[in-house]
């Protein structure tokens, strides 16, 4: 008869799994202790009774998370039980239920009482993140829970059709950038937005985002009128397609072709003499020499209005204030050849190249920035210079401190304070030189801003925005005394319902993110967005991946919804043409509870794209699992 008596390997296994409980439980200890210390001090700040529950879940969460669980989590892989690594919208209810089947593998007596609570606890939870993204969004489509927003370029002020078709293809939050336009026009791209939903039937929230501190470069000093005329030819270098302008009588000066918000091409146009241009008609010819001493001709295809008419060019060319256009009208109109001076065009905007190892002077003064001076010998006498456009920065700079221009495609350091300002020093940019523009994104990474988030302006519009949004968007967010002053701003303006969607941009948000999300999730419906434009620049592009991950995690430990923003499905939007790694990267945005779309051209497109990509990517996952490393909250 076969001995009964444990072998020395199952003994061994015994302890192995008794130790392993004893230090799970020792865990749970300590997430608890953590958790009531969190809870204890965030209970004066939360005045939303349904987020008790979410907080004291964020807290076992951090909890948790001051462990390394990596060895943990392989050992209870391999005995077939749950990882911990999807514990994040149920932390001790997780650690209990592992616990539970534990003891049962060491002997002891099951509890059907706490298995049922442990049971219950997980239904609960796995609701309230359903729940509270509704209540900040509005229910979700039929076909997908994730929700597309979509930012609304100045033409959505003007244009119903295009809100509308953005509504009808799938946009669930109108987003509204306060940094631009005006008050009427929030209001006009509003009221554009509740119509459409009245007509279509669908849900769409509208989110207006405060513009906040304005960390960008200054304007730029005028160069030249110069209006570059030219038309698309082939690859052989045939002819495509001519270059039209407008010519305009109207005695307004010209401007060069530019592009609209929707991608549309608006023409160059050609300031003229009122009385020279009734003159002109339908067929006729307009000969010039342009600036390189190159002869062109423009023919009139189109009489527009008593000041307008559109005119094509076959050839490139150069043109400025004051050359010559000589009419040679059609045949059939019988009138004699008029000359007269092109008229005023208006100056276009002189960028700043710069290469590494060049100086730029970063100035307090509002000055119009303009290229360095360079003598005969090639030598920079005066460095270029521009503005910031918030001035404050420099009390907080010190030299050696890192600088980051335009999305980090320029990068500098302080190497000198002065009473202008900074003097930075270019340490990289593009091999063949880099422009910098107005209104370019400026980073601080190595520099603690004490900015306040909320400016005067914020509070200015507050009074309008909360009269058309559904949500405020909080630019530049960075510590619990930013969300009280939102919130005490929104209370003033009788606004203590309106969702808030706190944007984190940069490494103190990041630092500070559990007690943001306790003020604003306390109080009102409440997301986070992850702002990865300036967010990677403010952390490095390298730790950008594993930085969203944890932000997501811990806002799910919350309940708290997340937004995935900025250069989503971006060359699709720009040019109609998505590259492998942003349909990758807007699958795995499936996780988030909201994806936010740039405008552009092809917005539309990039809609449909992404509402069949998130529908599918659905079924196959939700969330994550994850290795459970230390974190740092």
């Amino acid at each position: 008869m076969p001995s009964s008596r444990p072998t020395p390997a199952s003994k061994t296994d015994q302890r192995q799994l008794r130790q392993l409980l004893a230090d799970l439980q020792q865990v749970r200890e300590e997430t608890l202790k953590t958790q009531k210390l969190c809870a204890e001090e965030w209970k004066p700040h939360i005045h939303k009774r349904d987020f008790l529950d979410s907080a004291k879940n964020m807290g076992a969460y951090i909890g948790l998370r001051r462990h390394d669980l990596r060895h943990f989590q392989e050992q209870l892989a391999a005995l077939g039980l749950s990882s911990l690594g999807r514990t994040e919208g149920h932390v001790l209810a997780n650690l209990d239920a592992v616990i539970h089947a534990l003891g049962a593998l060491t002997g002891t007596p099951a509890e059907p009482a706490a298995i049922s609570r442990t049971a219950q606890a997980f239904s609960d939870n796995s609701q309230q993140l359903h729940q509270q993204t509704r209540h900040l969004f509005g229910p979700p489509p039929a076909h997908r829970s994730v929700r597309i927003m979509v930012t609304l370029p100045s033409e959505a002020a003007t244009d119903y059709a295009f809100v509308k078709a953005l509504v009808e293809r799938g946009m669930d939050c109108a987003r509204i950038n306060c940094a631009h336009d005006t008050a009427q026009d929030w209001q006009q791209m509003s009221a554009y937005v509740r119509q459409a939903v009245a007509e279509t039937g669908r849900s769409c929230k509208i989110l207006m985002d405060l513009a906040g501190p304005k960390l960008r470069t200054g304007a730029l000093a005028a160069g030249h009128g110069i209006i570059h005329l030219k038309p698309r030819r082939d690859e052989r270098g045939a002819l495509l397609e001519p270059c039209r302008v407008i010519l305009d009588g109207s005695g307004q000066a010209g401007c060069a072709a530019a592009k609209d918000g929707l991608g549309r091409r608006i023409p160059a146009r050609l300031g003229v003499d009122p009385g020279w241009f009734r003159r002109i008609g339908r067929g006729d010819r307009i000969e010039f020499t342009d600036l390189r001493g190159k002869a062109g001709a423009l023919i009139v295809e189109k009489i527009l209005s008593s000041t307008e008419a559109l005119a094509a060019c076959d050839s490139s060319a150069y043109l400025e204030e004051g050359i010559e256009l000589h009419h040679f009208p059609h045949p059939k109109h019988r009138h004699p050849v008029f000359a007269a001076a092109l008229g005023a065009i208006l100056p276009v905007p002189q960028p700043i190249m710069l290469n590494p190892g060049d100086a730029l002077q970063l100035t307090r003064a509002g000055i119009p920035g303009e290229p360095a001076e360079i003598d005969e010998a090639d030598n920079s006498i005066i460095p270029a210079h521009i503005a910031c456009a918030h001035p404050a920065v420099f009390d907080c700079l010190k030299t050696g401190q890192r600088v980051l221009i335009d999305d980090g495609h320029i990068g500098a350091v302080v190497e000198a304070l002065n009473e202008d300002g900074a003097l930075l020093r270019i340490t990289h940019a593009r091999e063949q030189g880099a422009k910098l523009g107005a209104e370019k994104g400026l980073n601080f990474p190595d520099t603690d801003l004490h900015l306040p988030a909320l400016t005067e302006k914020d509070r200015t519009d507050l009074a309008s925005i909360v009269q058309h949004a559904d949500i405020v968007g909080y630019s530049f967010v960075q510590s619990a005394d930013d969300m009280e002053q939102l919130l005490a701003a929104l209370a003033g303006n009788g606004a203590r319902k309106t969702g808030i969607i706190a944007k984190i941009e940069t490494r103190l948000a990041l630092n500070n993110l559990p007690e943001i999300i306790i003020r604003g999730a306390g109080s009102h419906p409440f997301g986070v967005m992850i702002a990865r434009g300036d967010l990677a620049v403010e952390i490095g592009y390298e730790q950008l991946a594993e930085t969203q991950e944890e932000i997501m995690w811990l806002c799910e430990s919350a309940h708290v919804p997340v937004v995935w923003a900025t250069q989503v499905l971006e060359s699709l939007v720009k040019q109609n043409i998505p590259t492998r790694a942003e349909v990758t990267d807007a699958a795995m945005a499936e996780r988030a509870e909201c994806i936010m779309l740039n405008k552009g051209p092809f917005v539309l497109d990039a809609i449909d794209v992404l509402d069949h990509l998130v529908a599918r990517m659905q079924s196959h996952q939700t969330k994550k699992t994850a290795q459970m490393r230390t974190l740092h909250w």
